[in-house]
């Protein structure tokens, strides 16, 4: 879905202090970035969306991808999860998200808060209002704002083992706290036991897990 959806330099976003190894210029711009990130994974952006089906069930799947820097959420990452939810909604169909971001990308300013509640309302009206499924699927890693708003709004929360979940990072812990954060504090095991998510499944044995789920909230095959 919405393929043919580009992220726009809106701030014309220019740091001297972005240097990458494969940019040849220690100026680049957010445009290079993007245009750089598209040429290397063929993608248009940070996610792809789409509707399909999961052992006859029909599915709004959404999939973060890291190798498009960092799996950052921007303006067209905030869209085209806001339309695949509210195509779901209009659909009656369960929505899917799988996660695997840094976080926020911070070179497109408040338009990403703007995507948190977006997404946030959306998630709302599919899950409050029409009483339809939500499944968050955390992968390694999840952190940030993508963890502060939907990762961590689905009916069913789902992490991977070992996986890295975080809002703000273990420097960024105990440089405001001024104290040391214990190891595997933000270790999927270590959060599950405190209650942040609902199952730990592993990667060969999502799809089996999903079915299951599906059958138990009783939604239909076509």
């Amino acid at each position: 879905m919405d393929e043919d959806m580009y992220t726009l330099d809106v701030l014309q976003f220019h740091s001297e202090n972005e240097i990458e190894e494969h940019l040849d210029s220690e100026d680049e711009s957010y445009k290079d970035y993007i245009t750089f990130y598209q040429i290397e994974t063929g993608l248009t952006d940070a996610i792809q969306t789409g509707i399909g089906q999961l052992n006859g069930i029909p599915i709004a799947l959404g999939v973060m991808d890291f190798k498009f820097m960092g799996g950052s959420m921007g303006s067209v990452v905030g869209e085209k999860i806001t339309r695949l939810i509210e195509r779901a909604t209009a659909e009656s169909l369960p929505v899917i998200m799988v996660c695997a971001s840094g976080g926020a990308r911070m070179q497109e300013g408040s338009f990403i808060l703007m995507q948190m509640a977006k997404i946030a309302s959306a998630l709302y009206i599919h899950q409050k209002d029409k009483k339809l499924l939500y499944i968050s699927i955390l992968t390694s890693p999840t952190t940030g704002g993508v963890t502060a708003s939907f990762g961590m709004l689905g009916d069913i929360i789902i992490a991977e083992p070992k996986a890295y979940i975080a809002f703000a990072g273990k420097r960024v812990i105990e440089q405001t706290l001024g104290q040391k954060v214990i190891e595997d504090f933000q270790v999927t095991e270590h959060l599950f036991g405190h209650g942040l998510f609902d199952l730990i499944v592993s990667r060969n044995l999502l799809k089996g897990v999903l079915s299951e789920l599906f059958r138990l909230y009783g939604l239909p095959r076509k």
